[in-house]
């Protein structure tokens, strides 16, 4: 029987390369996104942070087992402007992608997932360091954070919840030699290298309630103005 997996975010960057890697190992992989997914997943069209939208597309998809859930949707613009004059709405819709989204997403799943499956989160380096105006998109994914330890205890044995926090991940595509350089290990991510975490983390029996940082060391680098 083929492992199953259900991407949210198939669509964008770091979901299409995980519906990738993970069909190219002879995964049956759904993407669930806004947008269709152009990778080889099946795509759902779905709205994660709103919770008629998820139901129906659990309807859609007709799955009733399931091996992997990986929360990977969320507005992608870290920056919210000043915190001033940021409205309830926009909090709400950068909140709700990302953190609403993961929790509405595992509870549908839950009954679904088979012994010894996966939910992975996937949250970021800005849930522990920021720029200035990014106060929506840190608090989702800080929270993110936590869901995922309260999670694993609430949801082992059976299952086991992990999050990974990727640093700068992007098409390699229009970057310079300072964009790369500035990274300990010598370049930008890629999100082959998400791909790569999530399918340690699938494999990784003895990991629960564990936040998986990939960032080429980005957050050990001490930086001092000059």
């Amino acid at each position: 029987m083929k492992k199953r997996a259900i991407i949210t975010g198939g669509a964008g960057l770091i979901g299409a390369g995980l519906c990738q890697a993970l069909t190219d190992r002879g995964w049956e992989v759904a993407a669930f996104d806004l947008k269709p997914a152009s990778s080889g997943a099946r795509s759902v069209l779905c709205d994660v942070g709103d919770e008629a939208s998820v139901a129906a597309a659990f309807v859609e998809l007709g799955w009733s087992e399931l091996d992997l859930l990986v929360s990977n949707a969320g507005v992608a613009d870290p920056t919210n402007g000043p915190l001033a004059d940021l409205s309830l709405e926009a909090w709400r819709r950068t909140v709700d992608s990302h953190l609403t989204g993961a929790f509405l997403m595992s509870r549908a799943a839950i009954p679904m997932l088979r012994e010894g499956a996966s939910i992975i989160h996937m949250t970021s380096t800005r849930a522990i360091m920021s720029e200035p105006q990014t106060e929506a998109y840190a608090a989702a994914k800080g929270a993110l954070s936590a869901l995922t330890h309260a999670m694993a205890i609430s949801l082992g044995p059976k299952i086991r919840v992990n999050a990974i926090a990727p640093g700068w991940i992007a098409a390699p595509e229009g970057l310079s030699e300072s964009d790369h350089a500035q990274h300990p290990v010598g370049r930008v991510g890629r999100a082959e290298d998400i791909a790569e975490a999530v399918l340690y983390l699938v494999e990784a029996g003895f990991v629960t309630g564990q936040v998986l940082t990939v960032d080429g060391g980005m957050t050990r680098k001490m930086i001092y103005a000059d």
